[in-house]
């Protein structure tokens, strides 16, 4: 059995490609030839440069692999050219799946994001089955990603076999780049968080995601979506946490989001200006106004995904990041 992993050289994709070589699969996987193979350098892989805009190179990836995990997407909350966002994945996305369908591909595990998923507006858990439509989409990542996700089921419908993850917040070894997340844990551990804004979040274990992926090649439902996700928390919950895992000092003073929307405003123009990326996001402040608590139960139930607590990711996390002189 071979499979290919798209995004094999990110956060996501490495602990997928970690998972199936532990597995005993055979793995391949698409990268751009500039990526940065860091996460990947203690293994033997076959390695194919593509582009998810480029479909020859595609096609030519996907030759002679049974499987398909398609984890790579520009993530990020702020570009100064959105557009990338819906090239790489939405276009890209929609060009990977029918090279894939051209070729043979046999099974296929398309990574979303839970940001995808819908909240009920009156309050409570947010389900695979809950109505969301493009405008509840906050920001180019997360309407690009729901974008991608109907052209995904789009092809389902039309005989792809596809299932879709759904990941909540991955933290843990391997982030490379920091993710939106580990970005915030990073800021955390430098003591550079004096204050914060309140808001709801569902954290996971890096690995128990890829461990997910495979689980959803297995036994998921072509055609479904699966929440990987564990623990329902509140930001300040996060960071009680993270104070006793690091010694660092929790941030006590809570601040309304009406009162930093403003500033955040005003980050984003002179970002516009300057080309660096905001420290105040303006999604990432959007998205804070939603509690994003999820039921992971349909992925525990059908799937088997591992439930590592919270804790237990977030010190996997803080070690790592405390290794590898992030901070």
């Amino acid at each position: 059995m071979k499979a290919l992993v798209t995004g094999a050289t990110g956060f996501v994709g490495a602990a997928v490609v970690r998972a199936l070589i532990k597995a005993g699969v055979e793995v391949r996987v698409l990268a751009r030839r500039d990526s940065d193979f860091s996460n990947l350098q203690q293994f033997k892989i076959d390695g194919a440069y593509g582009d998810l805009r480029d479909k020859e190179s595609l096609r030519k990836a996907l030759t002679g692999c049974q499987q398909l995990y398609h984890v790579a997407a520009h993530y990020a909350l702020w570009a100064r050219n959105p557009a990338i966002f819906y090239d790489v994945n939405v276009t890209g996305t929609k060009n990977l799946l029918e090279a894939a369908r051209d070729v043979g591909t046999e099974r296929i595990v398309y990574c979303s994001t839970i940001g995808a998923i819908g909240l009920p507006p009156d309050g409570g858990l947010g389900t695979e089955e809950t109505p969301v439509s493009l405008e509840q989409m906050a920001g180019h990542y997360k309407r690009s990603k729901y974008l991608a996700e109907q052209e995904v089921l789009k092809l389902a419908k039309q005989g792809l076999p596809v299932v879709i993850v759904n990941p909540s917040a991955p933290v843990g070894e391997g982030d490379v780049k920091p993710t939106p997340t580990g970005q915030m844990i990073v800021e955390f551990m430098k003591g550079r968080m004096p204050a914060y804004i309140e808001t709801g979040m569902n954290i996971v274990d890096v690995d128990d995601v890829a461990a997910g992926h495979l689980l959803a090649m297995q036994k998921g439902r072509i055609g479904e979506r699966y929440i990987l996700g564990t623990k329902n928390l509140m930001l300040r919950d996060i960071f009680e946490i993270l104070s006793r895992l690091t010694g660092v000092t929790m941030p006590s003073v809570k601040l309304p989001r009406e009162l930093i929307l403003p500033l955040a405003y005003l980050n984003l123009a002179f970002s516009w200006v300057t080309g660096i990326p905001p420290r105040i996001p303006l999604e990432g402040v959007k998205m804070a106004k939603y509690k994003m608590h999820y039921d992971c139960s349909k992925a525990i139930r059908e799937l088997g995904i591992p439930q590592t607590p919270p804790d237990v990711a977030l010190e996997k996390a803080v070690r790592w990041f405390r290794d590898h002189k992030y901070a």
